[in-house]
């Protein structure tokens, strides 16, 4: 191969402990690119009709594309595709670091996980080594002393590391798996699936790289493309405060959660939580992953108060300081921070795990739960100790934390008849740190997420906040104006198209969202590598693709048009603030994106999109 692929997919049978390499088809490389969007339709193939998450014939896809092959600016990302425990069906979440580059160095494109194993393992890929360990002595251990063990064990300090904490191996719903203790895949909790699959860990290390079709283009690109984007964050200060720099502006928009998503502003708390004054007193530097300019994750260092110390470890970003901190109405970064670490440390996904903090204290409130219940934890707002005593419940899945182990629907149907609709939350994930009632191109776009809500699976905020565009697919600036509904679901169908596309390429969003990489740049990039001459238009068609087949998974596990619907919180007008008195015109966005993608009144495809996407 000379097309910055190889054409090989490693699965590994944990029922019988074996492996095998598989060939990829080109025609599929093609049609999806791979990551992602090849994932989505791996599952659709293999799984054809719904099943338990916790089925061993659920799989857990760890799949690169064709910037995984080169130094491709952004191109540390990689994709973990599955079942969710947490939605029951299309899970797609993603992690940088160093794993994605080290696999394709192994020499292969993607892994799957496959069957159950009978007693925990990890697994290790050394080029064509592939081991299945004994892991007993890991099974307990938090992400940070799995990564350290592993390396210790294998005297290899070079492998990358996937690994969960106790949060998988209890199957809390929300488990994230952890990357190299500095990157997180977060949502949707496949890190329960592998905990399910007794899989504590898997680390690769290669010592090839695959072919590219114009090696010398490549290179020139990536260099071009590195400067380039360096020095766009450098003048929009992405560099020097990562993305908790979003925290004021997001705030002043009433686009942030506050008071789990019942306070309408709260200035002076963004405010504190946001740079600079996060920076300030996080001592927060850029951490970038492999081959990124930018750097968004931020590393941390906290010297007192000592209950708060931290050193050198991967700190909260915009989406954590939302959830863990307005949502919850604290305001000192420090206690995000610890509370960060923490989720980190056990393996819970920082977004959900806030909500259901969040969820917990609205029903205290509200007296669905009694002191009895929370083991005579009284449950209060801005309380730090609320959010790490029930951070640490939550991810060891033990005493009143163990409630939300199926998810915060799950917890709420088991809490309160009347506590089930207070649940924020779209196909059962809960909402990011993005508020459509504020930008309202996010209507569309979480209640048809095929992962649930997800702003970054569809960044349409961005545009409507003014910060990023796509005028090679008609997105301009001024395209769509706040709480006007004119061509709002038409970026919202575009966004989700690029989001796959990023996730299948695999490359980190950031890169066009934040660091202003063209698509036509980005395209140029992908036929360097390739020699395979798309268009703009072709290559997010593939975006179209993937998309389109994620969402026949969501099909195939009952995720119908009646359920494409918002909660009952976001059809609650503000009293104050830029977005009082407003209200989303939910229904006629909801029709104008049916139209768009072509779907019937049941939200399934129709014909002629099949037909156009060549989907069987």
């Amino acid at each position: 191969m000379s097309n910055g692929y190889w054409q090989k997919m490693l699965r590994i049978n944990l029922t019988d402990r074996t492996s095998r390499v598989e060939s990829i088809n080109e025609a599929d490389l093609r049609a999806f690119v791979g990551g992602a969007g090849l994932a989505a339709e791996i599952l659709r193939r293999e799984i054809p009709d719904k099943i338990d998450a916790y089925d061993p014939k659920n799989l857990v896809i760890f799949a690169t594309g064709p910037f995984q092959g080169s130094a491709v600016p952004g191109s540390a990302k990689f994709s973990i595709v599955g079942i969710s425990p947490l939605t029951g069906t299309f899970a797609d979440t993603a992690a940088g670091a160093n794993w994605g580059p080290s696999l394709k160095d192994a020499g292969y494109d993607l892994l799957v996980l496959e069957g159950q194993a009978d007693s925990p393992v990890f697994i290790q890929v050394v080029d064509s080594d592939v081991q299945i360990i004994n892991a007993s002595d890991l099974w307990g251990k938090d992400t940070f002393e799995t990564d350290t063990l592993i390396h210790e064990s294998t005297g290899d300090k070079k492998l990358s590391i996937a690994c969960i904490g106790p949060a998988g191996e209890n199957r809390v719903a929300i488990a994230c798996v952890a990357v190299d203790k500095h990157s997180f895949a977060g949502r949707c909790g496949l890190g329960a699936v592998m905990g399910a699959k007794k899989v504590k860990a898997v680390a690769v290390r290669g010592t090839q790289k695959v072919p590219v079709h114009d090696p010398a283009a490549t290179s020139e690109l990536t260099k071009k493309f590195m400067r380039q984007i360096h020095d766009t964050v450098l003048k929009n200060d992405f560099r020097a405060h990562g993305t908790p720099g979003l925290c004021e502006t997001a705030e002043g928009l009433g686009d942030m959660p506050i008071k789990y998503w019942t306070q309408d502003t709260w200035p002076e708390g963004a405010k504190k939580l946001g740079a600079p004054n996060y920076t300030d007193v996080l001592k927060a530097k850029p951490w970038p992953c492999k081959y990124c300019p930018i750097g968004c994750h931020r590393k941390v260092t906290v010297s007192e108060p000592a209950e708060y110390a931290l050193d050198g470890v991967p700190g909260p970003e915009y989406e954590t300081l939302g959830l863990m901190g307005t949502n919850l109405l604290i305001d000192d970064p420090k206690v995000v921070a610890m509370a960060n670490d923490l989720a980190n440390r056990v393996g819970v996904d920082t977004i959900s795990v806030g909500a259901m903090v969040g969820f917990a204290i609205e029903c205290f409130d509200k007296g669905y739960l009694t002191l009895e219940q929370t083991g005579g934890l009284t449950l209060k707002w801005g309380d730090a100790q609320t959010l790490l005593e029930l951070t640490d419940q939550i991810g060891r899945c033990r005493d009143f934390g163990a409630l939300f182990a199926g998810g915060t629907l799950k917890a709420a149907e088991q809490i309160h008849a009347n506590a089930v609709e207070d649940v924020v939350h779209c196909k059962g994930l809960d909402l990011p740190a993005h508020d459509p009632r504020a930008c309202i191109s996010l209507a569309p776009t979480y209640a048809t997420g095929t992962r649930g809500a997800c702003h970054f699976r569809g960044p349409c905020e961005d545009i409507e906040m003014g910060g990023f565009f796509m005028p090679e697919a008609g997105i301009e600036e001024g395209c769509v104006k706040f709480f006007e509904p004119d061509n709002q679901s038409l970026v919202a169908v575009k966004a989700q198209d690029l989001g796959v596309l990023c996730n299948s390429l695999v490359l980190c969003l950031f890169m066009v969202d934040g660091g202003d990489w063209s698509l036509t740049d980005v395209t140029a990039m992908f036929n360097a590598i390739t020699g395979w001459d798309f268009t703009v238009e072709k290559l997010l068609e593939t975006g179209e693709r993937g998309f389109t087949v994620q969402r026949l998974n969501n099909l195939r596990d009952g995720y119908h048009a009646a359920k494409d619907v918002l909660p009952k919180k976001m059809f609650n007008a503000a009293k104050e603030g830029f977005r009082a008195g407003k209200a989303i015109p939910f229904e006629a966005l909801m029709k104008t994106y049916y139209e768009i993608r072509g779907w019937d009144a049941q939200g399934k495809p129709s014909e002629d999109v099949m037909k156009k996407l060549e989907l069987a």
